[in-house]
């Protein structure tokens, strides 16, 4: 499996699959891809935040995706003319041959667009199974002590993981969760696309490898990693 960064949340993971996750690329000052050239399967959206939900309807209406996300934003993404699945916490549906369950995340998901935030339900995060892999993606989030269980039932291959601190976790609780979750790799996400969210990610690197059994793949975006 081919799991490359599009820098922010957004990755792109192809094997039986092409699986396109948090599509931010317009407005994204660090996306190295453009829009047109993603012909994804399936587009899972953690939550209605603008540099999260991105592109997916733009991307979903061209190249006929399914989006998948909780039930609010799935219906919001299917009033914009995009195909969507709703989804709930806890919830897995199989989609072909990739298995998807939707996983809590300790975050806000509203879309601000002209007037006033618009409600897009709770968000979440990701566990998915392609070519015989099992991939976390936690979305935005901050730690909590069921990251364990999820990876207690769902021993983790790859875990994708913010650690921007400020809006999400911070290296020092993305260490905690990655004892939590015990993935054989990690690849940190959600920071270095601003200022407020700037991170050393080497320094995250040697906290895990000295203190975990994982491994950690530092990805600049544009960059790809064979799963």
């Amino acid at each position: 499996m081919k799991v490359t960064f599009l820098g922010h949340a957004a990755f792109l993971l192809e094997g039986e699959a092409k699986v396109l996750i948090d599509p931010f690329i317009t407005g994204n000052p660090v996306a190295t891809v453009r829009v047109e050239d993603l012909h994804p399967d399936l587009i899972l959206v953690s939550h209605g935040h603008g540099d999260h939900l991105g592109d997916a309807i733009e991307i979903a209406k061209r190249s006929g995706a399914t989006v998948v996300s909780v039930f609010e934003l799935a219906s919001y993404c299917s009033r914009q003319g995009a195909l969507a699945h709703g989804m709930h916490i806890g919830g897995s549906h199989q989609f072909g041959s990739v298995k998807v369950k939707l996983t809590p995340a300790w975050h806000g998901s509203g879309l601000v667009t002209n007037g006033p935030a618009e409600y897009l339900g709770t968000p979440c995060g990701f566990v998915f199974t392609m070519d015989g892999k099992t991939i976390y993606h936690a979305g935005d989030t901050g730690l909590f002590g069921d990251m364990a269980m999820v990876g207690r039932l769902h021993p983790i291959d790859l875990a994708l993981l913010p650690i921007g601190d400020n809006f999400t976790m911070g290296p020092e609780d993305a260490l905690e969760a990655v004892h939590l979750i015990k993935p054989n790799l990690v690849i940190p996400m959600h920071y270095n696309t601003w200022p407020l969210i700037e991170q050393d990610p080497q320094e995250f690197k040697r906290a895990v490898e000295t203190q975990t059994p994982a491994r950690v793949i530092i990805l600049a975006p544009g960059e790809s990693y064979e799963v």
